[in-house]
């Protein structure tokens, strides 16, 4: 039985995030192409906060030089159709206009429902068209899938026609290169730095005080 909505942000919220469960059963339900992408984000997560609703969108994620504020969406069907008031019209205006100001880019995340855990990645991702950035979120901008325009200027997410998230994470990972690595001496065992701390060696506390 599909989620709630909801719930289907608080997936979105722990992969993003890194948490090994959910990102586990992503990575099953993409396959061996799509699985080492979803797994990215268990070494560089994302700090994934809920936002108020007043900004516009359900979460920010936040990772390096990388920003989204993202509004999540969920259907059984293909196709999400925003409301045509004037009011949401106004709010995703001031959002465009905010986050090309500030270089960030966002993101609208489309969960489809009933796809079955061998339907493949669930989720597609769409951004905002006409927009203007920069540098490497501009190279972002161009890969993403934007969302389309009616005629009468509502919005519309046709879900076949979104950028799968395992290949949005690809990108981003590609951008970021590896992984550093950090080399760390191993340390000593208990026993040993007993015996070097005795010795008087480099690892013995220094004196302090006077003659």
């Amino acid at each position: 039985m599909p989620l709630p909505g909801a719930d289907y942000e608080r997936e979105l919220k722990g992969l993003l995030g890194g948490d090994p469960d959910i990102v586990g059963m992503l990575a099953r339900r993409c396959g061996p192409e799509g699985a080492p992408h979803m797994e990215s984000t268990l070494a560089r997560p994302f700090l994934v906060v809920r936002a108020a609703g007043s900004l516009g969108c359900d979460l920010i994620a936040l990772s390096g030089d990388f920003s989204f504020p993202i509004e999540v969406k969920s259907s059984e069907g293909d196709v999400v159709r925003f409301s045509g008031s004037a009011h949401l019209k106004e709010q995703i205006a001031v959002m465009k206009r905010d986050c090309e100001r500030a270089q960030v880019l966002p993101l609208y995340a489309f969960r489809a429902k009933g796809l079955g855990p061998k339907g493949g990645d669930p989720w597609r991702v769409f951004t905002l068209p006409g927009g203007s950035y920069h540098g490497r979120m501009r190279l972002v901008y161009d890969k993403l899938a934007k969302l389309d325009v009616s005629k009468e200027g509502n919005f519309i997410m046709r879900w076949n026609d979104g950028t799968p998230l395992h290949r949005f994470l690809a990108y981003i990972e590609h951008l970021r290169g590896p992984v550093p690595r950090v080399e760390r001496e191993p340390l000593p065992a208990s026993g040993e730095r007993g015996a070097r701390s005795a010795a008087g060696n480099e690892d013995a506390a220094p004196t302090l005080g006077g003659a």
